[in-house]
């Protein structure tokens, strides 16, 4: 009788589990953070793996609103309080988002919270689970951006190809063609001819140069990271560096140089990509500006960004030229060189560098009236994240 099952005395003498053996076991996940809320959102329990994830010590961190583990921008869109909401009306509340640690840092995280019922019925607050998944979202960021380089890379690599057989082979044939001439008839031309074919096949061979530079250097930026050497710079140092180098061009046109750069507005960027970009940009619109025209230049921040505006008063674009800027097209590409207005492949060139930056461009123009260039770069040294395609855990992952 003394060994039946259920027997009282058997039962009587096996182990009941404490509190302190469940906070044990608690504090032995140090892949997830598991603290408790009261009912006014404040933390009143901080296991040891929240320490390790979020770098706050128990003593630091009790007594605080549980929002100070959000980022500023889930905190303005209400995000923690629609966790609260979802838990309460479905009885838990899960999502994948980024975190903000003591130090500043982000991680990304599969988080679960669930009200904390007493015996009675009574609402005590709430619990809390998040399991650090930062290095399998980056592994995962990783497959992606690799995954799209090389989408990228091949739906260039024909239009590149292109651009090599059709803007340069063909203008080197004419080159080619016109001074096989040249040496057949030297002896019997007209001086004054000969001086005006020299002078074309200077211009049609620099021409050539500047585009196939900017073809190399378009793809050694893109594809090769080692050129890739990112500082805090003062913008309106460079912006005037690139302004005196342009005086003379622009004097001869009438035109106008002005920027409104505050002498402390600071980006975080390549150095001579940064002069590439302005250079490129200003340079266009001089070209593009009627004699007695302007070209400004402005910034304004936006959150963590700086927006740089470089608008002129010249002749504008077409919608279908506008849609058309920043891709390698060979048609596109061939019209502007005829126009006598660069190789197009410049802005290429600025796209690819803002990009490798943190940044993006865009432009906005209306035909007659002119142009205005947006950029973007970063004003201090990007914390990760990646929250493109964000990524859907199913529970298992808890």
């Amino acid at each position: 009788m003394k060994n039946e099952p259920g027997n009282p005395k058997i039962l009587r003498n096996l182990y009941v589990p404490t509190a302190e053996f469940y906070s044990q076991i608690i504090d032995s996940l140090q892949d997830y953070s598991i603290f408790t809320l009261d009912n006014e959102y404040i933390i009143n329990s901080w296991s040891s793996g929240s320490s390790n994830i979020f770098g706050y010590e128990t003593d630091e961190i009790i007594g605080k609103h549980f929002s100070i583990i959000f980022t500023e921008e889930d905190i303005d869109s209400g995000i923690p309080l629609k966790e609260i909401e979802t838990a309460l009306k479905d009885g838990r509340a899960t999502d994948n988002r980024w975190h903000i640690c003591k130090d500043g840092s982000l991680f990304y995280a599969y988080g679960l919270v669930f009200p904390l019922i007493g015996m009675n019925g009574e609402m005590l607050g709430y619990v809390k689970i998040l399991r650090d998944l930062t290095e399998r979202k980056k592994a995962e960021d990783a497959i992606k951006k690799y995954i799209k380089d090389l989408e990228e890379l091949n739906a260039h690599k024909e239009s590149v190809l292109a651009i090599l057989s059709h803007d340069l082979r063909s203008p080197l044939t004419g080159i080619i063609g016109t001074t096989k001439y040249l040496k057949s008839n030297f002896e019997k031309m007209d001086p004054a001819d000969v001086t005006d074919i020299l002078g074309h096949l200077y211009k049609s061979s620099m021409d050539e140069l500047n585009m196939l530079d900017y073809l190399v250097e378009w793809a050694r930026i893109k594809y090769a990271s080692e050129a890739f050497s990112p500082v805090k710079v003062e913008l309106a140092g460079y912006v005037q560096q690139v302004f005196d180098s342009l005086h003379e061009t622009a004097t001869l046109h009438t035109i106008n140089l002005h920027h409104e750069i505050e002498e402390n507005e600071q980006v975080f960027a390549d150095v001579k990509m940064l002069l590439s970009v302005l250079q490129n940009i200003v340079s266009n619109a001089i070209k593009h500006t009627k004699p007695g025209g302007k070209v400004t230049i402005s910034a304004k921040r936006k959150e963590d960004k700086l927006i740089v505006e470089i608008t002129d008063t010249g002749e504008g674009m077409s919608d279908e030229i506008r849609e058309t800027l920043f891709t390698p097209q060979v048609k596109a590409l061939s019209n502007t060189r005829k126009a006598n207005k660069g190789a197009g492949i410049g802005l290429l060139l600025v796209k690819g560098f803002l990009e490798k930056n943190g940044g993006e461009i865009w432009v906005e123009s209306t035909e007659g009236i002119g142009s205005s260039f947006y950029f973007t770069l970063p004003i201090d040294k990007p914390v990760y994240r990646d929250d493109s395609d964000e990524i859907k855990f199913d529970e298992s992952a808890l």
